[in-house]
């Protein structure tokens, strides 16, 4: 309870803010906006280091640790996501975006076991100081190119400055830009099947149907971020790629199918392969489609778009949660698996009905 609880704070007010951070991103230098929200989130976690080397931490420190965090991060991805184009040339912009996730996937796959190795010797205030040191390098690694990225000039009739009406016109460029709205609204339910599931029935597969224990579930979950990995690399190699959205469509559409597949295989080997390929294809369709963002969204408007993007991404999450963690204790993990994944399928190709999702190039 008290671990959900953790996750509800930290969830909730990043959901909340995420589009306030877009419109900030817009308005905004990105990378002090990033270094900002580092520094803040590295002294957080001094604050809860210290609080645990004096043997003082409770449980409602950590909540509202928690609620900080989240509402400090929600600054940080959309200039992330949206300070990309102004610092790298378009020419290798692909490949700036696969080193991006695959960075991000390498941090699970060793964050996870040095995480424990680390609580494991020296407890639990070795391991908040070592993450708060490691906003602070983050940050510092911005220092050097602060300069490089200076926000366009304000034209003389240009209107003053407007949280709420900058934010109706990132939500505006969403909705009048068929592509975008129809992608995001289709993903946000096709992201609600594929991530509640594999996030909350896969255990379950593994223990109920497959007879394994949770070394198994461990090496399904390090074969999905190896597969990530993969199709990161894969994607960068290949630079700019024609056809991206039927290209970006179909990558989803067929991780889909191999979650639905998933929920039929018997054997912990037939998993891990299944799962390596969705890692690639998941991974694969995720660059395809931030390639595209950064390509065709006006950079003035990227960061609250992006903003849009993530939300969208993540609202009916936990919903999904929910759902699933109900669903698959009434009938099991293997029939959600199949419904989950053929329902995520269905959903995404509805996207290729519509002629602007296929002329996205």
């Amino acid at each position: 309870a008290a671990m959900g609880l953790v996750q509800i704070f930290r969830i909730l007010p990043n959901l909340i803010f995420l589009l306030m951070g877009g419109v900030l991103a817009d308005r905004l230098p990105r990378l002090r906006l990033m270094v900002a929200s580092d520094g803040l989130r590295a002294l957080l976690l001094v604050v809860v280091t210290i609080l645990t080397a004096a043997h003082a931490l409770q449980i409602w420190h950590i909540y509202i640790a928690a609620l900080i965090f989240g509402f400090v991060d929600a600054f940080f991805m959309p200039a992330y996501s949206a300070v990309i184009p102004d610092i790298v040339p378009e020419a290798v912009r692909p490949s700036a975006n696969s080193l991006t996730a695959l960075s991000g996937q390498l941090s699970i796959v060793l964050g996870t076991s040095l995480g424990g190795v680390i609580v494991a010797i020296g407890g639990s205030g070795l391991a908040f100081g070592l993450d708060g040191l490691s906003f602070f390098i983050s940050a510092a690694c911005l220092l050097p190119i602060l300069g490089r990225v200076v926000l366009p000039a304000r034209s003389a009739d240009a209107l003053t400055p407007n949280a709420i009406r900058e934010l109706r016109e990132g939500l505006h460029t969403v909705l009048h830009t068929p592509w975008l709205g129809i992608t995001i609204g289709l993903a946000a339910i096709a992201n609600m099947f594929v991530g509640s599931v594999f996030g909350v029935a896969t255990p379950f597969l593994v223990k109920d149907t497959l007879h394994a224990d949770a070394s198994a579930y461990g090496l399904i979950l390090a074969m999905f971020s190896i597969g990530a990995i993969i199709g990161a690399v894969g994607l960068g190699s290949m630079g700019t790629l024609k056809h991206r959205g039927l290209l970006t469509y179909g990558f989803w559409i067929v991780a889909s199918l191999v979650l639905a597949l998933t929920g039929l295989a018997s054997t912990v080997a037939l998993v891990c392969m299944l799962t390596l390929l969705l890692g690639v294809l998941l991974s694969g369709g995720q660059l395809l489609w931030t390639n595209i963002m950064q390509a065709l969204v006006p950079a003035q408007l990227l960061g609250r778009v992006s903003s849009v993007d993530q939300f969208g991404s993540t609202v009916l999450m936990p919903l999904g949660f929910g759902v699933a963690g109900w669903a698959t204790g009434a009938v099991g993990a293997v029939p959600i698996f199949i419904v989950s994944g053929l329902a995520s399928a269905g959903v995404m190709a509805l996207g290729l009905l519509s002629r602007s999702v296929r002329e996205v190039q």
